[in-house]
Parts: structure tokens; C-alpha cells; sequence
């Protein structure tokens, strides 16, 4: 398995996680709904994004992608510590879903770094 389709495959993992962590927090009355929708959009962005860098048509629009895909990644990251600090959640719930999003940011940091210096040479 390539890099690649494992950042992929991670990415997918994450939002299926997100998927199922939004319905519950759908459940859940007032704010929590709210929030919910952002951080359903972000949190199935980044695998989406990722996924769409792998047709990329060339390595710079490779890293627009990925870049993107690190966006959301810190938005994602961002909704779960409101939810985790604002104890709207259970922090021992939300946490490794949050551990995972960050494990997800430091790949793509990474990446965007070596396809940089791809792009300089």
C-alpha cells in the first residue's frame, strides 16, 4: 500500500468516525446540532480533499488539495476542542476522535512539505 492510499484510506476512517459522532451529537438538543453541521462538513472534507489530490493534474494542484485538506483538518480539530471544552461531549469519547484529527493534520503538514520541495527542484 502506497502512502497515498493510506493517508486515504485514514481519512476515511476519520470521517465515517465524524459521521457517527455528529449523529449522536443530532440527538442531542440545542447547540449541539449546530455544531454538529460544522464539524460534519469539515471533518468529511479532509478524506474528500485527500481523495481528490489523488487525480490531481499536477504536483501543484496536488498540494492545492492537500492544502485544503489541511484546512479542514484544523477546523475539524478546532469543533472538536469547542465541544471537548465547552463539555458539551464526553472528553473521554471525543478525545481519541480528536488524537486522530490531529495524527491526521501532522501526515498532512508532512506531505505538503515533501511535494513543496518536490515543486522547488
Amino acid at each position: 500500500m502506497n502512502q497515498k492510499n493510506s493517508i486515504a484510506d485514514r481519512t476515511k476512517a476519520l470521517a465515517i468516525r465524524i459521521v457517527k459522532a455528529c449523529t449522536f451529537l443530532d440527538e442531542k438538543p440545542g447547540v449541539c446540532r449546530t455544531l454538529s453541521k460544522q464539524l460534519l462538513r469539515s471533518g468529511t472534507s479532509i478524506g474528500a480533499n485527500v481523495k481528490e489530490a489523488q487525480s490531481a493534474q499536477s504536483d501543484k494542484d496536488f498540494l492545492s488539495k492537500l492544502e485544503i485538506a489541511l484546512k479542514e483538518e484544523r477546523e475539524t480539530e478546532y469543533w472538536l476542542e469547542i465541544l471537548i471544552e465547552a463539555e458539551l461531549v464526553d472528553k473521554n469519547k471525543f478525545e481519541s476522535l480528536l488524537q486522530e484529527t490531529r495524527e491526521m493534520g501532522k501526515i498532512l503538514v508532512a506531505s505538503t512539505r515533501k511535494v513543496k520541495e518536490k515543486i522547488k527542484q
